[in-house]
């Protein structure tokens, strides 16, 4: 049996990552946290606990919340056509394909986006790094995912159709900024990392958490680790309700212990109903599954299925297993990860959750991913 500080230091010797960091909450309630490694390669600075990461897109799962909290409110509906709250998303198009010179073929769509689309990944919106489409009309256009305003781009399929990950939740960050009047990062602020006292957690780091900041990395030739410049943009940008946070792992612990809490946190801060809450838990997609994310970048990231063999489905803002887990999971477990290889899962049927940071790319190295899978075993073991 080996414990969380035994299995980030085997991983890094092995050569897994230059460093890793993870945290907890253990099936007695226990939280617990460990360090290996560097914070960067060929660096002298250790992993700690208290180490910044660019954690991408669990981002996802906080913009969510906030997503959520306006609906308790009353202020905006699930399924409400988003045209009227953001005028670039009222009349959609649709690409069908492309024509015999290589432009694209685009159509109108017929069904219209809505907050619940957009937060379960249903809305016809893509990440260019997992579709091999989007990629082609990128590339046709000379347009990007990340411009100075919102992306003018296609759907690739009819909202509703599919499940197809994409920037959908960074478009409900901007709901959330039109619906609340507020920019993004203050309305996080106020309504969640405040309450919740995750202060690590922010899109624009403090000089000092600067300073605490994970070097983000890739593989080189022959083996080893080579640091690559690297950071979101330092003003508020497109991307940030799907990507943009730093954070810690102590941080992100206390996120998802609010969610095994029924939306409240073990120091009593309350952030969602708990009726809300089960609706984050439960299948969000009816029949639709998530399947393999292929790879249109394999700098990017490699073609991955997390889990592979088990049936799962999308909630509001989780990936969620329908049957238990290889490594200890239960069944209905929350899980999501960040571009740079970070990854967690929150068990609602043991109260057990657990977060393992690293800063590599491409997303889903093997050999991160076998880290993560003996983080969870030594979690559940004890």
């Amino acid at each position: 049996m080996s414990s969380l500080q035994d299995v980030l230091e085997g991983a890094v010797a092995s050569g897994h990552a230059p460093g890793f960091v993870a945290a907890a909450i253990t099936p007695s309630g226990e939280r617990i946290f460990a360090a290996a490694g560097l914070r960067e390669a060929g660096g002298a600075a250790a992993m700690t606990t208290d180490t910044v990461f660019w954690i991408a897109s669990c981002t996802k799962a906080i913009t969510t919340v906030a997503a959520l909290q306006l609906v308790e409110r009353g202020m905006i509906d699930l399924d409400e056509p988003l045209g009227p709250r953001l005028p670039a998303l009222a009349s959609p198009s649709v690409l069908t394909g492309f024509d015999a010179a290589g432009e694209p073929i685009t159509r109108p769509a017929r069904e219209a986006i809505t907050l619940r689309r957009l937060l379960t990944h249903t809305s016809g919106f893509a990440y260019d790094f997992c579709s091999a489409d989007l990629t082609r009309y990128l590339a046709v256009t000379g347009q990007t995912l990340s411009p100075a305003q919102t992306p003018d781009i296609p759907l690739m399929f009819e909202p509703g159709e599919a499940w197809h990950y994409g920037i959908g939740i960074d478009w409900a960050g901007l709901v959330v900024e039109a619906v609340s009047g507020q920019p993004l990062a203050d309305y996080f602020d106020a309504h969640i990392l405040g309450p919740l006292g995750m202060s690590d957690t922010t899109f624009f780091p403090r000089e000092e958490q600067t300073g605490r900041r994970a070097g983000v990395h890739q593989p080189v030739a022959g083996g080893g680790f080579a640091a690559i410049p690297f950071g979101m943009p330092p003003t508020p940008h497109f991307m940030m309700g799907g990507g943009g946070l730093y954070s810690t792992v102590s941080d992100y612990l206390t996120f998802l212990g609010a969610i095994l809490g029924g939306g409240q946190a073990p120091g009593g801060a309350r952030i969602l109903k708990s009726t809300t809450v089960a609706m984050m838990r439960a299948n969000q997609i009816g029949d639709l599954t998530v399947g393999a994310l292929t790879s249109a970048h394999p700098n990017v990231a490699y073609t991955c299925e997390l889990m592979p063999g088990v049936t799962k489905r999308w909630s509001l803002g989780f990936l969620v297993n329908e049957t238990p887990g290889p490594a200890g999971r239960s069944a209905g477990s929350l899980a999501w990860a960040g571009l740079a290889n970070c990854y967690y899962w929150a068990d609602p049927a043991t109260g057990v959750a657990g977060v393992l940071f690293s800063q590599l790319f491409p997303f889903a190295d093997p050999k991160v991913l076998a880290t993560f899978d003996a983080v969870e075993r030594a979690v559940y073991a004890g």
